[in-house]
């Protein structure tokens, strides 16, 4: 016991201190992606509803860019779990919703409980879906009323947006590297090399 305990402290300590050893570029790539993919979002928005209607940029894609821009090497942070992880959360807390709409102290520990369980059950976990299964049993107005199609758009749409900006802009640079996913390094180290000696 007392071995497991001690072996815990010393990989979250290693953990934690690896992740302060992120220098500027690091900054520099997680700042450019998040404010490229959550601008292209609030772009759509301001462009196809009124300002007073956020039904596109919800709340915990704002989480989902911490990981998937901010700690790229996270399991939390891979797409399956980017995509999975809202997806099936969105689909929790409409159904949920649909069955309990108004008794909040109900609708909202349910949805996110039964989001958890759902994602763990799928390996999507994914902490920011916990929100958007919130986001459909609490919201007021425009949400609500799409029903189903939250699940479409908001949500997928937006995530599908944010993995492609986390591709483009986490695989830039030699030292980041997005899915963090063996297959897909291995493509990326061909297509290095293939450019490598084109340009030979």
């Amino acid at each position: 016991m007392k071995k497991t305990i001690k072996r815990t402290f010393r990989v979250s300590k290693y953990v934690i201190y690896k992740e302060t050893l992120v220098d500027y570029k690091e900054h520099f790539w997680s700042f450019l992606g998040a404010f490229v993919g959550i601008g292209l979002i609030a772009f759509i928005q301001s462009h196809s509803v009124s300002a007073t209607e956020n039904i596109f940029l919800i709340g915990s894609f704002g989480a989902s860019s911490v990981l998937i821009y901010g700690a790229i090497q996270s399991p939390l942070a891979q797409p399956r779990n980017l995509v999975g992880g809202h997806v099936i959360s969105a689909i929790v807390g409409v159904t949920i919703y649909k069955i309990v709409p108004d008794i909040i102290w109900l609708s909202a520990p349910l949805a996110v409980a039964f989001s958890i369980v759902m994602m763990q059950y799928t390996k999507t976990l994914h902490p920011p879906g916990g929100a958007t299964a919130l986001i459909a049993v609490s919201s007021v107005g425009k949400i609500p009323e799409l029903g189903y199609w939250y699940v479409l758009s908001p949500v997928l749409s937006g995530c599908i947006i944010l993995l492609l900006t986390a591709l483009l802009f986490n695989n830039l640079t030699p030292n980041r590297s997005y899915p963090s996913h063996s297959r897909f390094k291995r493509l990326l180290r061909k297509k290095h090399e293939h450019t490598h000696k084109m340009k030979k």
